[in-house]
């Protein structure tokens, strides 16, 4: 998730004095509004969990007030404080962290702690109403709607809460899968546009854990109204002979069998992103991204309006980040002049191993950039834990107060030693004189550059594998 400062605040308190709020955002998106005060009293609570030696460093308190410039530079210093932790596989995945994030969004949105209904929709547009309080996290979410299905607990980790977008034409954009840190309830209703929902849809990417759910009724319908919804929408491809077939599957009720069809289909359990824009093979190309089957898809349309269609594998990325930059807004439009406002522009870059000994960056410009990311991550944590002899059972488990948590064997799959990044610099062929070591990327930077691919908060790839120009 990518985190930022970019805008702060005067206030006024109760007693009528004045205050600078720095507003956190996540994704572009405004989370919380929070003061200094606030920052260092987490930054002294995690000091004293985990130490000095593990906690970044924190902008120092003042005596007297901040100009105008100490302001602006004690933002920065807060916003890379912010990123510091979050990135940190130990401190980003605190309890300490996410509860202060998520009591600092209830706070900024000023939303009582009361019981309230919260539709959530399945993959067939079917709404299922639960009742929760505003307070309540994702987690707690995720554990009311699998209740209220009477979907089996040790299947409720097959699942995840997606914040979407439905368009007027009936398809839908992904924005984000819901994280720790916030309260669903609290992120749906701030955003104030009937176009968002949250909805529920499988999260893992391995096609072999679908027999596991196909094994429980509640399971198979799920699975069922997500592949359908697929076919219908366009993400999994069906010629007419398929089509026939899976048609005569529907009318006979025989789901297991509708699905175990889908699954030799094209594209099968890939999320499909909105049309953006990349510089592979050249600049500036217009291209269709899908994640899935442990790879990015590309469905490239060339200048010359050739269409090519190539899949980048994540066990061949070396590593990859997500830079956002300010774009200034004239008119409506992207533009290098001066204005008031501007706009969030995000890359994924990732560094390809396309031979043998070269490696070349591939960039991608969309609003979904770090959506992406999250896929790419979530790939590389599901290969590590099959890797590790783990299984996706064990990906999840209860925690004490009925909700659920993330195991202590996938934490430890996802926090490896540090990879020191490598230099974007570099001529683009290099010699790799033995295998790689990597890990999982944790790094998201923000830049003032819309061009900028620095190597400066680039982590490798836990899953990157080394291959010979036979294997490409």
């Amino acid at each position: 998730m990518h985190f930022s400062i970019p805008e702060t605040e005067v206030c006024s308190g109760e007693n009528g004095s004045t205050y600078v709020a720095y507003n956190i955002h996540v994704n572009g998106v405004l989370h919380c509004r929070v003061r200094y005060s606030q920052l260092l009293g987490l930054h002294e609570q995690l000091k004293k969990e985990y130490g000095n030696n593990v906690v970044p460093a924190f902008p120092p308190k003042k005596l007297f007030t901040l100009t105008s410039a100490e302001v602006e530079q004690r933002r920065e210093q807060l916003e890379k404080y912010m990123q510091a932790v979050r990135q940190d596989p130990m401190l980003g995945a605190s309890e300490t962290f996410n509860s202060f994030l998520r009591k600092a969004q209830q706070e900024t949105q000023q939303i009582p702690t009361e019981e309230v209904h919260l539709d959530i929709y399945l993959s067939n547009r079917q709404k299922v109403k639960v009742n929760i309080l505003t307070s309540d996290q994702t987690e707690d979410v995720l554990e009311a709607v699998a209740s209220k299905l009477d979907l089996p607990d040790d299947l409720v980790g097959y699942f995840s809460l997606f914040l979407i977008r439905e368009g007027k034409d009936g398809g839908c954009t992904f924005v984000r899968k819901m994280q720790e840190f916030e309260l669903p309830f609290v992120s749906v209703t701030s955003l104030r546009n009937p176009e968002y929902r949250i909805v529920l849809r499988k999260s893992y990417w391995d096609s072999a854990y679908d027999n596991d759910v196909m094994d429980n009724r509640v399971g198979l319908n799920l699975l069922y109204a997500q592949t359908v919804s697929d076919i219908e929408r366009g993400w999994i491809l069906v010629n007419k002979e398929q089509h026939r077939q899976l048609k005569s599957l529907q009318e006979k009720g025989s789901k297991k069998e509708f699905i175990r069809l889908a699954q030799t289909l094209k594209y099968f359990g890939y999320i499909k992103f909105d049309p953006c824009i990349t510089d592979f093979p050249e600049k500036g190309c217009h291209v269709i991204v899908s994640a899935g089957n442990n790879e990015l898809n590309f469905h490239v349309k060339l200048p010359n309006d050739q269409i090519k269609e190539g899949s980048f594998k994540v066990t061949r990325m070396r590593c990859w980040r997500v830079t956002s930059s300010q774009v200034p807004v004239v008119n409506g439009t992207a533009n290098s002049g001066t204005s008031g406002k501007s706009d969030i522009k995000l890359e994924l870059a990732f560094e390809y191993l396309m031979s043998k000994d070269r490696l070349q960056w591939v960039t991608v410009t969309s609003p979904q950039a770090i959506m992406m990311s999250i896929c790419l991550q979530s790939m590389v944590d599901e290969l590590m834990v099959k890797k590790s002899g783990g299984s996706i059972k064990k990906m999840l488990k209860k925690r004490h107060n009925g909700s659920l948590r993330r195991s202590d064997s996938q934490q430890a799959v996802k926090s490896p030693p540090l990879l020191d990044s490598p230099d974007s610099n570099r001529e683009p062929v290099v010699k790799l004189s033995s295998k790689l070591t990597s890990v999982t990327l944790r790094g998201i930077s923000t830049s003032n550059s819309a061009n900028d691919i620095s190597g400066n908060n680039i982590h490798g790839n836990y899953a990157f594998e080394g291959i010979g120009d036979d294997d490409l």
